[in-house]
């Protein structure tokens, strides 16, 4: 378990025996202690969230201090009953009415025009609006229904890690730095909301692409853009148009680009290799620096602005045809091999046989890209268990949830891009 600095709790975990779901009993407990003003992590159908009483500065404070979060990363703000808005937002619109009726419960984020003073300057950032949903997980309702306040949760690991989706993934990061966790088992979509906001009567703006794909948000009637953090996503979307989906070629979100043909030789390989070897040492200083580098105001969404969701080990998404895609990782991961380096090669289902490396994990099918979704961040999780120091990721076609998936690949690569061809 990694020692992130000095414990402050006794955390607490129900329920107390791994083989029970959690009781009624054990739901009021924790309850009681958001009420109060301490920290539960808590599973939804996403990732699991950790905790407090949205209203209170005190208690929403200690989120931050457990995480490690930027003071100028928002929180989404989670509710139980449509009635909790009336004291959160000062108006709904008629579209944003229909996205909640059509889309709540379920992993969707609206953010609305906030009620001044309703939640604490902490939850929202300082910005004059909130960020909302409510949660399709039985067990989250209940626990905001038994704390009796809306809750303030962003997901439930020290900030820039890989989500979690397991209680474990939880106790990994946070054990002794929260009050409790109620175990409700893995979680079911495995990546975070979709954030979006109203732009007019009828469109919506995708802030981060999540569990609501832009497809359903279109086949509900919504007129759909992306928010231009995710340009890059779309201009590779508009590639993959062009491109043999059968052959299942992808690409990713590149703000750092290289290219590549399918040769195998050094010469193609070599300087994202060498980049690799070069930020895998150094990347233990890389966070703060992109940090201080960040633009002053607050992002409108959380997962907009700093880096998250990454391996301890350096990683770089490589997007193209399948059959270049995999000789471009097959000899990066030699040529990091024959450098002393411990790899990692990130595939589906579909191809990870093709590759030989120390690590090789197969994340779900490309058939079935809710089957990836599910299993990523334990994934990279699993590769920092396993000591990986480079990892090369395979990129995903952009349709339907890998949208999603695209954008935690990229952020987890830092944007490292390998395009070949």
């Amino acid at each position: 378990m990694k020692d992130y600095g000095e414990k402050f709790y006794q955390t607490k975990a129900w329920p107390t025996h791994p083989a029970q779901e959690p009781s009624e009993a054990d739901i009021g407990e924790a309850g009681a202690m958001l009420a109060a003003g301490e920290t539960v992590a808590f599973p939804t159908e996403t990732v699991y969230g950790l905790g407090a009483d949205a209203r209170r500065t005190s208690a929403v404070e200690q989120v931050f201090q457990a995480k490690g979060r930027p003071s100028d990363n928002p929180l989404i703000v989670h509710i139980a009953e449509l009635s909790q808005l009336d004291g959160l937002v000062t108006q709904m619109n008629e579209t944003e009415q229909g996205l909640a009726e059509l889309f709540w419960p379920g992993p969707f984020t609206m953010v609305l025009p906030a009620v001044k003073g309703a939640v604490s300057p902490r939850v929202t950032a300082g910005l004059d609006t909130v960020a909302v949903r409510m949660p399709d997980h039985e067990l989250a309702l209940r626990l905001i229904r038994a704390a009796g306040c809306p809750i303030a949760a962003p997901s439930a690991n020290r900030s820039g890690r890989p989500s979690p989706t397991t209680a474990r993934h939880v106790l990994e990061d946070l054990d002794g730095r929260i009050g409790g966790i109620l175990d409700g088992g893995p979680t079911g979509v495995g990546l975070e909301s979709t954030v979006a906001e109203c732009i007019g009567p009828g469109r919506v703006r995708i802030l981060r692409p999540g569990g609501v794909t832009p497809e359903q948000l279109r086949e509900a009637g919504f007129e759909v853009e992306l928010e231009a953090v995710d340009s890059s996503v779309a201009s590779v979307s508009r590639t993959m148009a062009a491109a043999d989906v059968a052959d299942f070629n992808s690409n990713g979100a590149p703000l750092e680009e290289a290219s590549a043909t399918t040769d195998r030789s050094a010469a193609n390989v070599s300087a994202p290799v060498e980049t690799a070897v070069a930020a895998a040492s150094a990347k233990s200083v890389s966070a703060p620096i992109e940090a201080a580098q960040a633009v002053p105001e607050a992002p409108r969404s959380p997962g907009m602005k700093y880096a998250h969701y990454a391996p301890r080990g350096e990683m770089r998404l490589v997007a193209g045809s399948r059959e270049a895609v995999q000789a471009h990782i097959q000899a990066s991961a030699d040529q990091a091999s024959g450098k002393g380096l411990r790899v990692g090669i990130l595939a589906y289902d579909e191809t990870a046989r093709a590759y030989h490396a120390d690590i090789v994990l197969a994340c779900g099918s490309l058939a079935r890209l809710e089957t990836a979704a599910q299993s990523l961040y334990a994934a990279l999780r699993e590769f920092d268990e396993r000591g990986a120091e480079v990892i090369w990721a395979e990129a995903c076609p952009p349709d339907g949830i890998g949208l999603a998936l695209l954008n935690r690949l990229s952020k987890a690569a830092g944007g490292k891009v390998d395009r070949v061809h």
